[in-house]
């Protein structure tokens, strides 16, 4: 698989939210708007990177009986880091998302790169691997983000931490309170898996002929 296929393998083939389902108390969590789903899509991406990058450098020292605590560690260490960084320079958003950054360290789509790629794999196709998937993952959670947003409140891309209103379409009152709430999650990404897997299946039936 050359390095092109690694990536598109995590942003399409194998997306982690809409191909592998994985991750999903957090999608659920916080894609209730555009800007909490970016946030949280690019930590994760920074963390998928980084540990994947580091795991691969020492896949070779580590021990395989202790592997899934040494990437543990591995993992919460960038996670850490990422959790100051944004507790210091995007407060507002960090403070919305709360709970679910630290909570990357338990994060299934991390841990399962980790064992399937980043142990097996270079450091460079790691590297990869984790951008692939980081963006696979944001993409997913902007996409959710963006229909339960504009559907909810009217707008888009409110980010306080950057002094910007939005983009307003239709007054917030007009909204579906039900778009931003738990089960608004829950309609949304089973609306939008129905309609990949009715497009996947009609190119494979075209591809078959």
């Amino acid at each position: 698989m050359n390095k092109w296929q690694i990536f598109k393998n995590g942003v399409f083939n194998e997306n982690p939210i809409f191909r592998l389902v994985l991750g999903m108390c957090a999608t659920l969590a916080v894609s209730s708007a555009v800007v909490n789903g970016l946030g949280m899509g690019l930590a994760t991406t920074v963390v998928l990177v980084g540990s994947n990058m580091i795991i691969s450098l020492m896949r070779n020292v580590i021990p395989k009986e202790i592997r899934i605590p040494a990437y543990v560690v591995i993992i919460a260490t960038f996670t850490t880091i990422v959790d100051k960084v944004m507790a210091a320079s995007t407060p507002d958003l960090h403070k919305v998302l709360g709970i679910f950054i630290p909570l990357i360290v338990v994060n299934c789509i991390i841990l399962a790169r980790a064992e399937a790629f980043a142990s097996k794999n270079t450091v460079i196709d790691s590297a990869i691997d984790g951008l692939g998937m980081g963006i696979g993952f944001t993409l997913a959670l902007t996409v959710l983000g963006t229909v339960r947003e504009l559907l909810g409140t009217g707008t888009l891309l409110v980010a306080k931490d950057f002094g910007f209103s939005g983009i307003t379409f239709f007054p917030k009152e007009n909204g579906v309170l039900l778009m931003i709430l738990q089960p608004g999650a829950f309609i949304t990404l089973g609306l939008v898996l129905a309609g990949i897997n009715w497009w996947v299946r009609k190119k494979e039936e075209k591809n078959n002929g």
